[in-house]
């Protein structure tokens, strides 16, 4: 619903109806509630976003309904970090905590991530290595920002950097609605060996208030088959290795 609302500003009550497969009863307790978390504003008939224009939707109501997909993608990305002793940064979201999950088992594995949930999912393997940075930790994705997050990736050096992203674009690169998660963002890639970005295909084409990371620092994009074709094909011709994954067109959102 939020992604909707985000997407189109303001939709009528019967247009939510028909796309969530819900009754009006249910839609009008669901839309109180949101509207109680300050998260959308009720009109007569619909709903409006409060900010359409750039914000990002709190990680505990993302839409978990395409993570079979996502799940593909992180699998696939994955697979691109070498066998062996790893280190590997994470930023947090559904996909890049598929790959943290993806990776669980492997011997030698060292996760760095600005995630709380990311850390807290892998720390009881015992086979990985966790460390957490510090910072602001933001309640829409429970990352931790700001200079001490940038710190501790700007000191090290990891094998592989895993980015999630709003939007990734053959223009811009990939983009998110967070200044201050970009900046960390940055920091992370700028002292890795390889750069990942692991994305569904709604994501591609799409440019969001703030670039993470630009194609010339990117090495691969794993993505799925509903993302625009011409895109994918305007970044690999940039020196990208693009990775696609084949999802039905219900798979993805």
């Amino acid at each position: 619903m939020l992604s909707t609302l985000r997407d189109q500003g303001e939709v009528t009550s019967q247009q939510l109806c028909e796309q969530l497969g819900v009754s009006p009863a249910t839609l009008r307790r669901d839309l109180s509630e949101l509207e109680g978390q300050g998260l959308l504003q009720r009109t007569h008939g619909g709903a409006r976003a409060l900010d359409p224009s750039g914000s990002d939707i709190p990680v505990r109501l993302r839409d978990h309904r395409t993570i079979a997909a996502k799940r593909r993608i992180a699998q696939r990305a994955a697979a691109l970090i070498p066998a062996g002793p790893q280190s590997v940064a994470l930023t947090g979201g559904i996909t890049t905590q598929e790959v943290a999950r993806s990776l669980k088992g492997r011997p030698n594995m060292t996760i760095v991530t600005n995630s709380l949930t990311i850390a807290a999912d892998c720390v009881v393997d015992t086979h990985m290595k966790v460390f957490m940075t510090g910072g602001l930790v933001r309640a829409n994705s429970l990352e931790a920002v700001g200079p001490m997050s940038e710190y501790a990736f700007q000191v090290i050096t990891v094998g592989t950097a895993v980015l999630g992203a709003d939007g990734m674009s053959a223009d811009v690169g990939a983009t998110t609605y967070d200044e201050a998660e970009a900046r960390t963002a940055i920091a992370m890639a700028a002292n890795a060996q390889r750069v990942i970005v692991a994305v569904d295909g709604s994501k591609i084409g799409k440019v969001t208030l703030a670039r993470m990371t630009a194609l010339d620092r990117l090495d691969h994009l794993v993505t799925d088959s509903t993302a625009d074709p011409s895109q994918l094909e305007r970044i690999a011709e940039q020196g990208v290795h693009v990775h696609v994954v084949e999802v039905t067109s219900g798979g993805a959102r």
